[in-house]
């Protein structure tokens, strides 16, 4: 059985702010990561690969890694989730964020909180969450496992159904948390991650019918000026936002707007 777990900075255990100014996020995002495989293997994986999806692909400590997975790592991304594939049984989305303007969420943005506010595909907020089971959904697979503060667990389960989750954290405010003991974070993630195997083929792959029309809502009108609306395809709603349409999924998914 193989699976694929992509992890994010902002919902690992210990995080409270922007990971940026935590030195010693590379080790909390490698213990978190650890967890995970660990658990996977014990639920019965028996292949893992797991992508650094942080800073620009640079945050996990190599030396530090379990060796019962392989590992990618920098940038740029061929694609939002590499080497992921119709072969793999599920995801996992390890250290995730609640979506941009989520009350009392722990780093709460979607994509970037300095260019997006918020995202719709066929009217359905998503967040990264969203974006990212949407990329896996598109070959198949679904997500199994989502670890984080309580505010992106409520979002993925509310979004992909009845998914194991991690809540390693309470978020109090933007960079503000009641944070677990590390120790009893860890285990959560391993026994999650470890039940959520037994969810496979009983969670389904999240998807969302063609055509596609995106809307994007930029943190500012600035961002819009540049861009050369034709009224059909792509089109400015308000000084904010964009309306992109599109009958290809990867092209919905990859900010083609």
């Amino acid at each position: 059985m193989k699976i694929y777990i992509a992890c994010d900075a902002e919902g690992i255990s210990g995080v409270f702010r922007s990971p940026d100014e935590i030195p010693e996020i590379r080790t909390l995002m490698t213990r978190d990561v650890n967890a995970a495989v660990g658990g996977a293997r014990a639920g019965g994986a028996t292949e893992i690969l797991v992508w650094d999806m942080h800073d620009g692909g640079k945050t996990l400590l190599y030396e530090e890694l379990d060796d019962g997975a392989q590992y990618i790592q920098g940038s740029p991304p061929l694609e939002r989730l590499p080497g992921l594939d119709s072969s793999f049984a599920g995801v996992f989305l390890v250290g995730y964020h609640a979506m941009q303007g989520t009350a009392g969420a722990v780093c709460d943005h979607t994509m970037s909180s300095a260019t997006w506010q918020h995202l719709w595909i066929n009217g359905v907020m998503l967040g990264e969450v969203g974006q990212d089971a949407l990329w896996a959904g598109r070959v198949g697979v679904p997500v199994l496992l989502a670890t984080g503060d309580d505010k992106v667990c409520a979002e993925a389960r509310a979004l992909l159904g009845d998914i194991e989750v991690a809540q390693v954290k309470v978020g109090l405010g933007r960079h503000t948390a009641r944070l677990l003991p590390p120790k009893a974070a860890r285990q959560l993630i391993f026994e999650r991650a470890g039940a959520s195997l037994f969810r496979v083929g009983r969670i389904k792959p999240f998807t969302l019918a063609p055509p596609y029309e995106v809307k994007l809502q930029y943190a500012s009108s600035s961002h819009l000026d540049g861009i050369l609306f034709d009224g059909k395809k792509r089109e400015r709603l308000d000084g904010q936002t964009i309306v992109y349409r599109t009958n290809d999924l990867v092209e919905a998914l990859t900010r083609q707007v």
